[in-house]
């Protein structure tokens, strides 16, 4: 058998006595998965788990759980606590802005519940993106590692390698709760009622089925339902006719602000929250902070941070701008001046990247290296015109990131043993409490730029063990 971690110590010695292991070829294959997850996720597993030290994974979800307090600090720092204005710097609409500023009476106090989205660049952990927010996706993730430990020839592997991974759902179920303890006095479990917007259990259904699977499988009583499903009946709050102490809440600003019936049931939830008869997990705050935009202040050198903020800003966030007309600014290599940030980008153009504010999950994200010159040149004048244009309900602006280049993960294909490089973004989750686990979806290198399942049909998903102890 291959050198194992003990000789090493590292993740990579640890893939490649995975990969020589003629008894795990098929592990991830063979395992059996709860009904609603192998439904979700069968056809779309990678063929192995990754691993990554445990050391550097701590260091890393320390640094986002830092930016996390840097993120929330912002319309505070910059705005003097105005969300109005920090909406507007964000390309938020003045609807949205409304919503959202009911929630944000104390900026900087937003609920620790998100999911960073990371590369790898071989020295590193790098943030693409933080999407700060409720309706996450890869929270029942765990559910693979879970699973894949009771097949005999990995548990031995685990075993012997001293494989650890951290149960994301178990870290979301002491959150909910602990944020339900003012009603149930932790004398009984809260009762959890998943809400989408109307429609959502049709679009979603795939992906909320296994989250509830994961969630009662912890012990908690969760209930799957619409914005309509909501009512009120002897001051309590219901979904289906049921009371129900935190709405998990999965709709966003943008459905209440496309349908006025989906507002006023949404209204129930919000008044039970302000009130104390229910929890509403997450505000409607959260979409402040994971508008891309903020990424771009959070990078920009003019931003009042000290030494050791600019140093960890710096260190986790490739160069982010908002790509708009404005003053010369510093450029992606040190000491370098971008005096005109559209030439620049032309220029730099297979370096970069365009991302707009609102969209997450790799969606409608515009890699220059893969347009031609004439193409990203009016891809950027039309961007820059948006961002002089008027902010209205779904209009969009865009900022202008510079690209990671990440390393590759080798992945056997089952069926041929073919070696091949794949790229992964990680997913890394935070609760209240801290670090809550990772996920990845990875993609053939040389598939697509954007690894993201709507886009690119090859993604795959896979769990992360962590070789040595990740907390």
């Amino acid at each position: 058998m291959a050198e194992t971690a003990a000789a090493h110590g590292t993740a990579a010695a640890v893939t490649e006595a995975y990969l020589r292991d003629p008894r795990l070829a098929d592990a991830v294959q063979e395992t059996v998965y709860p009904p609603a997850f192998q439904e979700c996720w069968g056809a779309r597993m990678l063929s192995r788990p990754l691993f990554v030290d445990g050391p550097e994974l701590s260091r890393a979800a320390a640094d986002v759980q830092d930016l996390f307090a840097l993120l929330v600090s912002l319309p505070q720092r910059l705005f003097g606590g105005d969300t109005a204005r920090y909406c507007d710097a964000l390309g938020i609409a003045p609807d949205r802005a409304a919503v959202i500023s009911r929630f944000a009476d104390a900026p900087g106090r937003a609920t620790r519940y998100g999911r960073a989205d990371l590369y790898h660049d071989g020295s590193g952990f790098k943030l693409l993106e933080f999407n700060i927010a409720s309706d996450l996706g890869g929270t029942d993730r765990s559910q693979m590692q879970q699973a894949l430990l009771t097949h005999p020839a990995f548990a031995a592997f685990a075993a012997e390698h001293g494989l650890e991974h951290v149960h994301t759902g178990e870290r979301i179920a002491v959150a909910l709760r602990e944020a339900a303890l003012p009603l149930t006095g932790g004398v009984r479990e809260p009762r959890i009622g998943l809400v989408c917007a109307p429609g959502g259990l049709a679009a979603f259904g795939h992906l909320l089925l296994a989250f509830a699977e994961m969630t009662r499988g912890l012990g908690l009583p969760l209930a799957l339902g619409e914005l309509d499903a909501l009512t009120e009946r002897g001051g309590r709050l219901c979904l289906d006719g049921d009371p129900v102490d935190v709405v998990l809440r999965f709709f966003t600003v943008d459905d209440l602000c496309a349908d006025p019936a989906s507002a006023a049931r949404a209204e129930l939830a919000f008044r039970a929250h302000e009130e104390g008869r229910a929890v509403l997990w997450t505000p409607m705050d959260s979409s402040l902070y994971s508008n891309k935009g903020a990424l771009a202040l959070l990078s920009d050198p003019a931003t009042p941070f000290s030494d050791a903020e600019r140093a960890l800003a710096d260190r986790l966030l490739p160069w982010t701008r908002l790509l708009a007309d404005g003053p010369p600014t510093p450029g992606p290599a040190s000491g370098e001046t971008v005096t005109d940030l559209l030439s620049f980008c032309r220029e730099h153009r297979t370096e970069l990247l365009l991302k707009p504010l609102r969209d997450f999950g790799g969606t409608g994200v515009i890699p220059g290296w893969e347009c031609e010159p004439d193409h990203w040149a009016r891809l950027l004048r039309d961007r820059v015109s948006d961002a002089g244009a008027p902010l209205t309900g779904l209009g969009n602006r865009w900022i202008v990131q510079r690209r990671v280049l990440p390393r590759t993960e080798p992945v056997l294909d089952p069926d041929t043993g073919a070696r091949s490089p794949w790229v992964a973004a990680w997913g890394l989750f935070l609760t209240p409490q801290g670090y809550a686990g990772t996920d990845v979806r990875a993609a053939p290198a040389a598939a697509s730029a954007v690894v993201n399942y709507g886009s690119n049909p090859l993604t795959r998903t896979t769990g992360v063990f962590t070789v040595g102890t990740a907390r």
